[in-house]
């Protein structure tokens, strides 16, 4: 009977002798790696009064010269508003800097204006560049200062998370101001 307990002992032991290690360290969680083909503009024709480049792998839908520029695989949406201009241009001006400061200031870390100029276009404005978790992170406006105005901003379909959006943020960014430079009035 002293073997049978002698043998459970010795295997219990080297059991506990052999399985103590160091401290297992799991992983950390690791995180995707997002990269976006390089954009290819392509002039967006049509019948409103304004033309500009736009990336190839957006999908357009026009809403009588308003339009929804679509990235599905970033999940987001730049929405662009075209207005006519009928002696209101204090109106539209405040408005768009309402829509950028009102509606942001409460989750935005800080915004960023970077005046747009093109004088040979006649095109001027303001690209704001809002950091943290608010619901857009860019927006702007353009106008020629008596006829036309147009104002984008971009939304994204997931819980405002600045870190985990930023390369498609910055992506997005860049083709926001790509229709900033490329806009041309008729």
């Amino acid at each position: 009977m002293k073997l049978p307990v002698l043998k459970s002992v010795f295997l219990l032991l080297a059991f506990v002798f052999f399985s103590c290690k160091e401290e297992t360290v799991p992983k950390p969680t690791s995180q995707l790696r997002l990269e976006y083909p390089a954009p290819n503009y392509r002039e967006l024709k049509s019948n409103c009064p304004f033309s500009f480049e736009v990336n190839a792998i957006a999908q357009l839908k026009n809403n009588s010269c308003s339009y929804e520029i679509q990235y599905p695989k970033m999940k987001a949406t730049v929405y662009l508003t075209y207005k006519e201009v009928h002696n209101d241009m204090d109106k539209l001006l405040q408005d768009a800097q309402n829509l950028t400061y009102k509606l942001h200031t409460l989750k935005a870390d800080d915004i960023l204006e970077q005046p747009f100029v093109n004088s040979n276009k006649k095109v001027f404005g303001m690209f704001y560049k809002v950091g943290g978790n608010a619901a857009t992170n860019a927006l702007f406006y353009a106008t020629d200062s008596t006829k036309h105005f147009m104002t984008g901003s971009v939304y994204f379909y997931a819980k405002p998370n600045y870190d985990s959006i930023l390369p498609a943020t910055q992506y997005v960014q860049d083709d926001m101001r790509r229709i900033m430079e490329t806009l041309i009035w008729k």
